[in-house]
């Protein structure tokens, strides 16, 4: 039997000196939906833009649900 859980992460971009939208640092993982959205917030006027998502996930069978933007401030890129 497998449980579902919940995939929360934390990313943040800059751009490089041709005006791309990089990562600023590999997505952090979470714990919490309000860690994610109170880190988000702290971090959002350094970076060109910043997003906190969540999904359902059940990495056990490789299934996981569509992304639920929680917070994003600035330019970020289409999540998948």
């Amino acid at each position: 039997m497998t449980t579902k859980g919940k995939l929360i992460v934390l990313a943040a971009f800059t751009k490089n000196e041709d005006g791309d939208l990089v990562p600023a640092f590999d997505p952090r993982q979470v714990d919490t939906e309000e860690r994610a959205k109170r880190d988000a917030r702290m971090m959002a006027d350094k970076y060109a833009g910043i997003v906190a998502w969540s999904r359902e996930a059940d990495p056990a069978i490789g299934e996981y649900g569509p992304p639920i933007v929680l917070f994003q401030q600035g330019e970020v890129p289409e999540l998948e």
